[in-house]
């Protein structure tokens, strides 16, 4: 009895299971090509969660930057310190994301 990663929830499951007892994918009744459609299902569905998620940073990055120059915040002050922050930790995300999603498109 050998263990086998459910192709729909990526966890360990006997290849002797019938079905995935995490989340009841149909592991015996499974062709080759249900299997390849889910794994490229789970790719697609990762792919959009990471772009989502670039967009929340993106929209960050906007918002700190706009309120740091066009808010009328001073620099020293407490507004405009977060706007700063808000900015930052919006690039970085930015960036974190994308070479992320670099990294699940290269997997194929």
């Amino acid at each position: 009895m050998a263990l086998i990663d459910c192709p729909s929830c990526n966890k360990k499951v006997s290849d002797k299971a019938e079905e995935c007892n995490h989340c009841g994918f149909a592991l015996g009744q499974a062709s080759e090509e249900d299997i390849a459609r889910k794994r490229n299902l789970q790719k697609y569905l990762k792919s959009q969660k990471i772009q989502t998620q670039s967009m929340i940073a993106m929209l960050m990055f906007v918002s700190g930057f706009g309120f740091m120059y066009w808010g009328g915040a001073v620099p020293g002050e407490l507004q405009y310190n977060i706007a700063v922050g808000v900015a930052v930790i919006g690039f970085v995300w930015y960036i974190v994301n994308r070479v992320r999603l670099v990294f699940v498109k290269k997997s194929n």
